[in-house]
């Protein structure tokens, strides 16, 4: 537990006390002590989920992590004189026994003399040997004769070596079938066919049992020449010259042929002498060059890729690998390799063979044993260690799979052009540079001396040959045009299922005929492919002067614009249907982009999200490559120049970006020259620029071949603008600077006047002097898009927003509760609404909390793009709240409440956002409010009306009209009724998940899978919370019917598995199938309705069952619910009383809000 907790860095607040809170603290302190909190609470939760059930009851209720650690070593680490005396009883009655392996009972006495250390005891370790000594059991009792009467004393150390050996030999003793043995000790090189054998170097006999029980002298074989009368060591013979001597490393053997699990022959020898006991798990599982898997059935570690090694030596000697399925693999080197773990600490590995035909890399728990590495397997999980200091871990995936940092992994790989020796040649070198070329093209690029000279490698590219494995070529078209822009080419696809960078999905090429220049762009949706035509168009005409005459496509609906290319002019060529051979030029060249971009990520390491990166780059490299058909690059064709290749590095290599620390009057900054990338790649990156001094030579720190610091200097602003916007393209600016600078700005500016407008019609604030010990509080400019239902934008919106969190309770701010409509009373209403035929209106308070009175004194600095000229120096004394400050949200609704009760209203005591008022002849209106969003139910259009214009009176009102949505929920109304449905929400959550495709399902929940908590893999934690939330929202707005699979599924979040992420996206499915469905209110019948009902025991974990009720009114759900009962019940019975009295207290709470409403008197 305190591996795990040190690798979560949270084992600090088990020494740490918690920083104390003191007034007027800073926000550095106020982070610390929040981080302490944080990890107290996240240490403290993995304690007790270590628990047992009955520890748990008892320690759940402990406050802190340390406060728990303490009592647990209280308890199970007592030093009193009861457990010292209990301790070394222990020790001196333990008793040996032949049924147990002799170093398994070593290994607990040792454990033993190491708690003495912990009670501050010391036993003499002479005297602990020869205790050991004399209680080994029975059979061993010539052994402890031999030991009792060495003359020089032995340690510890000693005394399990000489118990490991005896052992082994025992063990061989006992493996003696028949007329053949097979050997499998680590320091046995030979096979006998007798009935006695020989070990080591000779000097002991052992007998092993016969039918004639004979005592034959062995007969044995030479591993080296085949002869009999000798072993390999004393063989004399030539043969097998490229034998490799090695140091002992962690194998603890000295040749790595000497293993049991995993045997190392010799080429030449009769494989049928050899036998393997058990098969390796290892064989079942999918190739992979990257991680390593830890085999408890292997004695050696074995590598498949080359590049792992930091020292390497070939072996040539036909040495053979034979595994458990009875399969051999030839073993073609030997070194040690170096692995990092995600904690930081790295293991060496010494004599790992080298054979490539395997198909995982594996480390031998055998092995690491015998070096002294404590290994813990517990259930899920693997735990390494050494001498009580943690190395790393691993978890399980049908072997268990070391948790490496993937980081040195892909630099291990990346940067195989740098290693040891250059093994990189220069072609392999500028063959990635380039992603991935041919070598010819490569050839002619040196003969233009464009890239240095070079020898091409015999070997072919591995990674070509597994990313650009294609069909043979369509048909060729000869017909070439000369000219620039007579024809373009254009293909849209969908490269990768992964998103890229900016949640683009599409990628759109235009490939100039003659040239072969090629521009690409990157597209969320296929029908911007046109607009990105547009753009693509207007650069190169002007660009060249010249018109675009023919764009040749495929029959694509994204290019159908028949009424644009009339009027540009443009001949629009299309394909013949199914006929992928007609637009060849944008095939092939799709075809050699996908093949690129495969290239440069597997080679790169880096993750599926970034092929629209490489995607961009293996354009802008293609552009600089020559093709077959002409002689210069595209590049040279279409600018009229060559292009400059040197400053090119390796797609995916390590870069830094360094920022200058010495202050300038312009504040610049250096930073990486591609924050001021764009999606079209035309853009050649700067050159490097001359040094301003020079004159001393210096010598540089080399960071390899392929590593670089572009540097560039420009207006901070201007750099970090231009980055944001890059990876931010259909955001909303998060600053005024941003929000200036963007394509929209126009809109942006309106939305920022009107926000103004309001704040000085309602006399927000007043300009005055700062007083003295006063600090003003900043502000800060929120921008959003408001859409509509379809998806389209609205409206823009702006809003200044205060910095509130720098508030201080008991000065500037007192209470902050304001209360909110419940959506179940809305659904009332609505239902309501349907059963007496209500008007319903919908109006919207402009800039709500800017209307609330502020009694407490608040100053702020004037706002970024407002500063009055000529009062600089002046802040912005608060009148009334404004949005972000903590009070706001109650000032507006006090101020609310003030002005619709003095119109005649009654507040209803069971929702404080409901107001009511109504004649004696019945007629009248309800007001619900949510914040600024106000539904109105009148009687009649003339109650609506007055209402209305009494409710501007008083506040800046927008008046939305019939009410259509509210809170994300269509309201339909018809003839049947009126209907409540979230089908775009639904569409929307479906296309944020990637589930726009997927298949529709009958049901949310599958009756046949029994959910569990997870003991595997854990999935996207962070995602899985967001699909579970997103749901959320649906099943408490209009879906009760997914309330049991939402709230079941709920129960995950803290550890979710690959079956809950299954479950969760059959939900989704679900939805996609039943997208329209909604809640209808048809009036009838008009009285409330409750249903109620228990599932007792649906938690076989934690014996829990599950409530559920719903409530109808008007014909329609307005209330429902799905929840985990919070007490275990010992029937079917207690558990549906339970559930009744949580539904008989939401029928009470629906009774007390519809009484107060006279609609019902």
């Amino acid at each position: 537990m305190h591996f795990y907790l040190t690798d979560l860095k949270v084992v600090y607040v088990l020494s740490t006390p918690c920083p104390a809170f003191v007034e007027n603290e800073t926000l550095e302190q106020t982070r610390n002590r929040s981080k302490w909190e944080n990890a107290d609470y996240i240490c403290r939760g993995h304690i007790l989920n270590g628990m047992s059930d009955s520890l748990f009851d008892v320690y759940q209720n402990v406050e802190s992590a340390k406060e728990l650690w303490d009592r647990l070593e209280a308890k199970y680490m007592a030093e009193d004189v009861s457990s010292k005396k209990f301790l070394v009883g222990n020790f001196l009655n333990y008793k040996m026994v032949d049924t147990r392996p002799v170093m398994e009972q070593y290994h607990e006495l040792q454990r033993m003399l190491g708690q003495f250390a912990q009670y501050d005891m010391k036993m003499d370790e002479s005297i602990s040997v020869s205790s050991i000594i004399d209680i080994l059991p029975p059979s061993w009792k010539d052994f402890k004769n031999n030991l009792k009467h060495k003359k020089e004393e032995l340690t510890l150390v000693e005394l399990g070596s000489h118990f490991q050996i005896e052992q082994s030999i025992r063990d061989m003793e006992k493996c003696s079938v028949g007329g053949t043995k097979t050997v499998t000790g680590s320091s046995v090189n030979m096979v006998e066919e007798g009935e006695s054998s020989k070990t080591g170097k000779g000097k002991r006999k052992f007998h092993g049992s016969s039918k004639k029980g004979s005592n034959k002298k062995p007969k044995v074989t030479c591993w080296k020449c085949g002869k009999p009368g000798h072993f390999k060591r004393d063989c004399r013979s030539g043969k097998g010259g490229g034998k490799v001597k090695t140091d002992a490393g962690p194998s603890g053997s000295k040749d790595p042929g000497k293993q049991s699990g995993m045997f190392v022959v010799p080429a030449d020898h009769s494989v049928e002498n050899f036998y393997v006991s058990m098969i390796s798990e290892s064989f079942y599982v999918q190739d992979d060059d990257i991680s390593w898997w830890v085999d408890s059935g292997a004695t050696c570690h074995v590598c498949k890729n080359l590049q792992w090694f930091k020292d390497f030596k070939p072996i040539e000697d036909g040495s053979l690998l034979k595994m458990g399925n009875v399969a051999t693999e030839p073993i073609k080197g030997l070194g040690s390799v170096n692995l990092v773990f995600t904690s930081g600490n790295s293991l060496l590995l010494c004599n790992v063979l080298y054979v490539p035909g395997i198909r995982k890399n594996l480390i031998s728990g055998i092995v690491l044993n015998n070096c002294g590495y404590k290994q813990v397997m517990e259930s899920d999980k693997y735990i390494l260690s050494k001498h009580g200091t943690f190395v790393g871990f691993g978890y399980l995936n049908g072997m268990f799979k070391l948790s490496l940092d993937v980081s040195f992994v892909n630099n291990s790989v990346c940067m195989a052009s740098t290693s040891s020796s250059n093994n990189c040649s220069k072609s392999e070198l500028w063959h990635a540079r380039l992603g991935h070329v041919h070598y010819k093209r490569m050839r002619d690029m040196s003969k233009m001396s464009l890239i240095p000279a070079f020898e091409l490698n015999g070997e072919k590219c591995k990674t070509c040959m597994l990313t650009k494995i294609t069909r043979q070529p369509f048909a060729k078209n000869i017909n070439r045009d000369t000219k620039v822009l007579e024809l373009v080419h254009s293909d849209l696809c969908d490269f990768h299922s992964t998103p890229s960078l900016g949640n683009k999905k599409y990628v759109v090429t235009f490939i100039d005929d003659a040239t072969r220049y090629c521009y690409v762009y990157l597209c969320h949706t296929k029908d911007e492919a046109l607009e990105k035509f547009k753009i693509y168009k207007q650069e190169v005409e002007l660009y060249h002067g010249v018109k675009i005459k023919t764009l040749h496509t495929d029959r694509g609906g994204e290019y159908y614009d028949p009424v644009y290319f009339q009027s540009t002019g443009i001949i629009h060529q299309t394909t013949a249907p199914y006929t992928p051979q007609q637009n060849g030029v944008s095939e092939r060249k799709n075809r050699t982009l996908k093949e690129m971009v495969n290239s440069m990520l597997t080679y790169s390491g880096l993750s599926e999200g970034f092929w629209g990166e490489a995607m961009l780059t293996a354009c802008y490299l293609l552009n600089r490559v020559p093709n077959k058909r002409n002689k210069l690059t595209p590049y040279e064709l279409w600018h009229k120049k060559v292009p400059k290749l040197s400053y090119l590095r390796i797609w995916g290599c390590r870069a830094v970006d360094r920022f200058t620390s010495v202050p300038k009057p312009t504040d610049t900054i250096a930073s990486s020259s591609n924050f001021g990338a764009s999606d079209q790649v035309t853009v050649s990156p700067p050159e490097p620029a001359e040094p301003r001094r020079s004159v001393r030579a210096r010598k540089a720190k080399s960071f390899g071949d392929d590593f670089q610091l572009y540097l560039v200097e420009g207006s901070r602003n201007e750099i970090e603008f231009q980055y944001q916007y890059c990876f931010n393209v259909d955001e909303d600016p998060k600053t005024y600077s941003e929000a200036m600078a963007s394509r929209d700005a126009a809109f942006r500016k309106e939305a920022i006047q009107d926000e103004i407008d309001s704040i000085m019609q309602n006399h927000t604030w007043n300009l005055s002097d700062l007083p003295p010990g006063c600090k003003p509080l900043n502000s800060k400019w929120i921008f959003k898009r408001k859409m509509k239902v379809d998806g389209s934008i609205d409206k823009y919106k702006a809003r200044l927003v205060i910095q509130g969190f720098r508030q201080k309770e008991g000065i500037d701010f007192f209470d902050t509760y304001a209360p909110l409509a419940r959506i179940t009373t809305i659904r009332l209403l609505l239902a309501l609404a349907a059963i007496h035929n209500l008007v319903i209106l919908q109006m919207d308070v402009k800039t709500a909390f800017l209307n609330g009175e502020l009694n407490e004194e608040i100053y702020m600095r004037q706002p970024e793009g407002f500063v009055v000229s000529g009062n600089e120096n002046k802040v912005c004394k608060l009148v009334k709240s404004l949005y972000g400050l903590k009070q706001a949200p109650k000032q507006w609704h006090q101020k609310c409440d003030d002005v619709v009760l003095s119109n005649g209203f009654a507040l209803n005591q069971a929702d404080k956002c409901v107001y009511s008022k109504f004649d004696t002849s019945g007629k009248g209106v309800i007001i619900c409010l949510y914040v600024d969003d106000m539904l109105i139910f009148g009687t009649d259009q003339d109650q609506v009306d007055k209402t209305k214009e009494f409710l501007s009176s008083k506040f800046d009102m927008k008046d939305m009209g019939e009410a259509d949505v509210i809170l994300g929920i269509k309201i339909i109304r018809g003839e049947h009724g009126i209907t409540i449905s979230q089908s775009h929400y639904i569409e929307k959550i479906l296309n944020k998940f990637n589930m726009k495709d997927c298949s529709p399902i009958g049901t949310p929940m599958d009756p046949t899978v029994k959910l569990m908590p997870n003991k595997g893999v854990t999935v996207n934690q962070l995602e899985y919370s967001r699909a579970i939330g997103s749901l959320m929202y649906a099943m408490l707005s209009t879906r009760p019917d997914i309330a049991f699979a939402v709230g079941k599924l709920s129960r995950y979040t803290h550890n979710p598995g690959l079956i809950h992420w299954q479950a969760t996206n059959r939900v989704f499915k679900y939805l996609k199938g039943t997208m329209d469905y909604g809640l209808t209110y048809s009036g009838f019948p008009s009285v409330l309705e409750g249903y109620s009902d228990a599932s007792w025991i649906t938690n076989k974990e934690d014996h829990s069952s599950t409530s559920g009720w719903v409530f109808l009114l008007g014909g329609g759900a307005i209330c429902w619910a799905s929840k985990k009962q919070t007490c275990i019940t010992a029937s079917t019975m207690e558990s549906e009383f339970v559930a009744l009295a949580a539904a008989a207290k939401e029928a009470e709470w629906l009774r007390n809000l519809i009484y107060e409403i006279p609609l019902w008197l």
